[in-house]
């Protein structure tokens, strides 16, 4: 069927394979033109007369590459982050910029709880014993989570959901966080408290907190100390929030029991989860942190490859999200505008 001369043209680049069939699915009305790559100055000019974008963050939007396509009116980025993009070069054009603010905070959480039973229930060295034959039960004795208290940091989208899991295991919850919601605390039962407290008092401390100036190193070789002896810390945020060196020593003190990192201090390179997925991220890289990781070595340490996003429920609302701000945007309704 032929689409009217006024159809609008959306271009998207950075896209594999099944997302391309998926956005084709979902976005029927639109001209659609796809790459695999990113946008740069040299392609723009394939797309000049377009009225929307989608990317990510491998495509930087400049004042030169704007000048390139006049026609734009909408710039829709499949991830959170958006410094990729010249904000104020797109005011001045009266271009609108969308993003998609949350994908993944059950995804997160739930894989925070995959870590946090792994330990508890000693699953890893099971599986291990038992594909080698060995079905002995010596050492393998877990502990409840039901009764324990679960000190949460960083109580945004996804800190709020390990928080309603936690509740459905019976466990005390403990939250930090600057910002307080009160009402939030009441529903599942929980209480705010300072930092040290939950250190002080936390059975499992788990991390949901953003990288910031005020929040690397959060915990760190002065305030492990405080860590209620026999704890374990999950960590599926950011690997700046632990100073490495400070759980390398919490364990082998025994002030920690265990450790659970999806993330690691040395991915300096992630600004986004998706990005792992990318070909562009240097995935030796990250090979070599691992394997060079004194951690990784620890029989009391789980280590993922930053995997706690990648699901195919998370990954599918990123291009729901931008589906609906591409159709919220061509029929008067704008979703998630950044500006």
């Amino acid at each position: 069927m032929k689409r009217p001369r006024n159809t609008p043209k959306i271009a998207f680049f950075e896209l594999e394979k099944w997302e391309e069939d998926y956005i084709k699915k979902n976005l029927k009305n639109f001209r659609l033109k796809f790459f695999r790559k990113d946008l740069t100055e040299r392609n723009a000019s394939k797309i000049r007369n377009f009225d929307g974008i989608g990317i990510f963050i491998y495509s930087q939007i400049t004042q030169r590459l704007l000048n390139k396509l006049p026609k734009l009116k909408l710039i829709s980025t499949m991830s959170t982050g958006y410094d990729h993009i010249d904000l104020a070069e797109c005011e001045k054009r009266e271009i609108t910029v969308c993003n998609v603010p949350t994908y993944g905070e059950n995804t997160v959480a739930e894989h925070t709880f995959a870590l946090i039973l792994a330990l508890s229930r000693k699953i890893i060295e099971s599986i291990a014993r038992t594909r080698r034959g060995n079905f002995s039960l010596e050492g393998l004795r877990g502990f409840d989570l039901k009764g324990k208290t679960i000190g949460i940091v960083g109580c945004g989208n996804i800190g709020r959901h390990v928080a309603r899991i936690a509740k459905g295991f019976g466990m005390d919850i403990l939250l930090y966080d600057v910002h307080k919601d009160k009402k939030f605390a009441r529903q599942v039962g929980a209480k705010y408290v300072k930092f040290d407290t939950l250190l002080k008092n936390s059975d499992i401390i788990t991390l949901h907190a953003p990288l910031l100036p005020a929040t690397r190193h959060m915990i760190n070789l002065k305030n492990i100390k405080l860590i209620k002896k026999g704890a374990i810390l999950v960590n599926t945020a950011r690997g700046g929030l632990v100073d490495g060196s400070a759980i390398i020593k919490a364990l082998d003190k025994g002030i920690l029991s265990g450790a659970a990192l999806d993330v690691l201090e040395e991915e300096e390179l992630i600004k986004e989860e998706k990005q792992l997925l990318s070909r562009k991220f240097p995935m030796e890289r990250q090979k070599n942190v691992l394997e060079e990781h004194i951690l990784a070595a620890k029989d009391n340490v789980i280590i993922t490859p930053h995997n706690a996003f990648n699901s195919h429920e998370a990954l599918a609302r990123i291009l729901d999200t931008t589906v609906k701000n591409i159709k919220g945007f061509f029929n008067n309704r704008k979703t998630n505008v950044v500006k």
